[in-house]
């Protein structure tokens, strides 16, 4: 009788077969955890981000994020009208950054930083998805964050980790959860296809959904809300010659302010009640410009100067304004750009219409 055929491949053993697909995310891991680490180490050791008078402050950036955000839009809220609590926040999200970042680069409890890595993706993703000039860089830094963190969780460290080192040396002196994250199978729940295949679907559509909430990049048009600024204009009403109004700059390039050239009221003939000028807005003292959030609104060398995500009330005092006619007013807002916002206001009434 013949004997049966034999499978004459080499057998791999899961072991080995973990090793190779840690081993196979080398490069990856290094680089996500270089741009995590990136962020304490700029913001700590090559320039001070963290001051909160200082230029570059990163609870302005935090505070851009603001107008769009999906899900999270309170807690940034929140944070952002609370700026001693900001500072304590961001200090401990850049710490984070920096630990779970140099951890992926060593190779250090791999698994558990790499559910990091997918939780601090995340939360950039939904605040700051909706970001980007050119190549929507938020949104793709965000949802590659959330897909390699899993994956690491998934293939853990490999050879080139301190896991490795680990497991050689104190394997046994370990508590549990430090043996799961550094070691070389993954959990029991990680090697089930069922877990696999759902955790990858889960990201795709994550991808998905928020592509298309923030740059209709499934179907429809393509927008893109960080190319040019749109500052909401309203709450405008005229007390004893004094013109009271709230800016919100909603959109555009979170680098680069709206700088408001001009302001005026005019009747519904279109006639010119009140003007300020470039130079008018330039020279408004602080008394007249109350901000709610860190990014705040400000007079600037020729212009008022609206940062991405301020929200401020103004208070111009204009002799025209005493006694107006009853009547609808219109109020615009004219930037350098040559965009426009406006609002309307009844004297009389309580706020804008």
């Amino acid at each position: 009788m013949q004997a049966p055929a034999t499978d004459l491949r080499p057998a791999q053993d899961s072991t080995t077969r973990s090793f190779i697909a840690a081993n196979l995310l080398l490069p990856l891991r290094l680089i996500v955890g270089w741009t995590y680490f990136s962020a304490f180490w700029r913001r700590v050791i090559l320039e001070n981000k963290l001051g909160m008078d200082d230029p570059g402050y990163v609870g302005e950036k935090f505070n851009h994020f603001l107008p769009n955000a999906l899900v999270i839009k309170p807690v940034i809220e929140f944070f952002v009208t609370h700026p001693q609590l900001l500072w304590w926040k961001l200090l401990l999200f850049t710490i984070i950054e920096g630990v779970v970042g140099l951890a992926l680069m060593t190779g250090l409890m791999t698994r558990l930083m790499g559910l990091a890595t997918s939780a601090l993706a995340l939360g950039i993703l939904l605040g700051a998805g909706w970001l980007g000039t050119t190549c929507l860089d938020e949104w793709q830094i965000g949802v590659l964050g959330v897909g390699a963190g899993l994956a690491f969780a998934f293939a853990g460290g490999g050879d080139y980790s301190l896991d490795s080192r680990w497991r050689q040396t104190m394997s046994k002196r370990l508590p549990t959860w430090a043996r799961w994250s550094a070691s070389i199978e993954a959990p029991m729940f990680f090697r089930r296809r069922g877990v696999i295949v759902s955790g990858a679907v889960a990201c795709l559509g994550l991808t998905l959904l928020t592509n298309q909430l923030f740059h209709n990049g499934v179907w429809g048009k393509l927008h893109n809300r960080s190319v040019r600024p749109v500052v909401e204009v309203s709450n405008a009403r005229v007390s004893n010659g004094i013109l009271s109004l709230r800016l919100y700059r909603v959109e555009g390039a979170d680098v680069y302010g709206s700088f408001a050239i001009g302001l005026r009221v005019v009747d519904e003939r279109n006639n010119v009640v009140a003007e300020w000028s470039a130079n008018d807005l330039a020279q408004l003292p602080p008394e007249s410009i109350a901000n709610q959030f860190v990014a705040r609104v400000k007079p600037g060398a020729h212009s008022l100067v609206i940062p991405l995500g301020a929200k401020a009330t103004l208070s111009l005092r204009h002799d025209r304004l005493n006694d107006l006619p009853p009547g609808r007013y219109e109020v615009e807002l004219v930037d350098i750009s040559g965009a426009s916002w406006r609002t309307t206001f009844d004297t009389g009434s309580k706020g804008a219409a």
